[in-house]
């Protein structure tokens, strides 16, 4: 091939590669940030002969005030007559997001709640360099600073509608005749959680109790595995915003391995186990508001008995 010839080819090759990558940032940016997804995902932790309880986990709105599709979005999902719902924080993007946030809520606040708070309860995005979230969880700086979100006007319209304050707190519920407890921590990532106040083992009494956080650091996974929680809910991962098809997400935002970024799987510690479930939630920072391989997403997860009769 001659020097014209393969400069040619060269320039080809460019210009596709430069199309697909625009065409690839059109469609995270302007389809699927706001394609919104339910996942459903049957848990047995249940004791034997128990009703199943049907558990609506919702993460990461990040909302913003003029996001009235996500809004609406949200609202129509107390048709699913949830039994329970669970929310693990960063549910603002900004100081006038409670009214709106809680109307998206709607009907679901009038269902047994519990939550805990995520970074953006606290503090309102800002602009990063998206290089920082390559970064391992240990690296990435948070600067300290005052709250700027108006986390207790959040607090009390959830409280006031009956949902349990889980950060650094357990509780307990009745669902479907059923004794659930709940323990649940602040926001790890920025240091908030302060698992020594809600450790101990879980109480056998209970027919189902539950370890609530937004992000699922290790330290916290472990402390709730280790004190006997069957079953775990967490978000903050995004499912990883940005995947690879097939191969899946590149970084979790924590120091969770990227095989469990979303959905269900096992977590192990100290020779027990706890089903976790890590929501990839419904939102971006505004100042990342793309998402590719990695729909927004809520789940209800339906609690199902255990299996008997099987080994281990």
């Amino acid at each position: 091939m001659s020097f014209r010839g393969l400069a040619a080819t060269t320039l080809k090759t460019a210009a596709v590669v430069t199309g697909v990558g625009a065409a690839c940032v059109a469609y995270a940016a302007g389809v699927e940030v706001r394609w919104f997804a339910l996942r459903k995902v049957t848990v047995p932790v249940l004791p034997v002969g128990s009703t199943p309880v049907k558990v609506l986990h919702l993460s990461d709105l990040h909302l913003m005030p003029t996001q009235e599709k996500k809004i609406r979005w949200v609202q129509e999902l107390a048709g699913l007559e949830p039994d329970l719902v669970v929310n693990t924080g960063d549910n603002l993007a900004h100081p006038d997001s409670v009214a709106p946030l809680l109307r998206a809520h709607g009907d679901l606040l009038d269902l047994p709640g519990v939550f805990v708070f995520g970074s953006n309860d606290y503090w309102k995005p800002h602009f990063k360099n998206p290089g920082k979230y390559l970064l391992p969880a240990h690296k990435q700086r948070h600067k300290p600073h005052g709250p700027d979100l108006p986390f207790e006007e959040l607090r009390a319209g959830f409280t006031r509608a009956g949902w349990l304050d889980l950060n650094n707190a357990r509780s307990t519920l009745k669902v479907n005749g059923l004794r659930l407890d709940f323990a649940g921590t602040d926001d790890p990532h920025i240091k908030r959680d302060r698992y020594d106040e809600i450790a101990g083992e879980a109480d056998p009494a209970a027919d189902l109790s539950v370890g609530v956080t937004h992000a699922p650091y290790q330290r916290v996974l472990n402390g709730f595995t280790g004190d006997g929680y069957p079953l775990i809910l967490a978000g903050h991962t995004h499912g990883g915003q940005l995947a690879v098809p097939i191969y899946g997400a590149l970084v979790t935002n924590c120091d969770l391995d990227a095989s469990r970024v979303k959905g269900l799987t096992t977590w192990g510690y100290e020779g027990r186990q706890s089903a976790l479930h890590v929501s990839a939630g419904l939102g971006t920072s505004p100042y990342a508001p793309v998402r590719f391989a990695c729909r927004p997403e809520a789940t209800l997860l339906t609690l199902v008995p255990r299996v008997t009769g099987v080994d281990g």
